[in-house]
């Protein structure tokens, strides 16, 4: 399964530079080990895509509930995972 997700300038350039092998994102859907993780830069200057964009096969996902990126009502319904690839 593809699965499409938005990611900021640094990030994306972070993964493509092979310096970032990891994502961690909402658990607000559903990925596994094997799916294949789309991810199209995103300005959020500009509020539009850059154009540029990456494929990523998932290898591994850890799903936790203690750090402070998202609201904590999200967090409690939906709770975080890390996506390794």
């Amino acid at each position: 399964m593809k699965i499409e997700k938005k990611i900021w300038p640094e990030y994306f350039q972070a993964i493509l530079d092979g310096r970032k092998n990891f994502e961690l994102r909402l658990a607000d859907f559903n990925i596994g080990e094997g799916d294949i993780l789309v991810l199209q830069e995103w300005d959020p200057k500009k509020k539009e895509y850059t154009g540029r964009s990456l494929e990523k096969e998932v290898k591994y996902i850890l799903k936790v509930k203690e750090t402070n990126f998202w609201p904590k009502e999200e967090v409690d319904k939906y709770g975080y995972q890390i996506i390794g690839f």
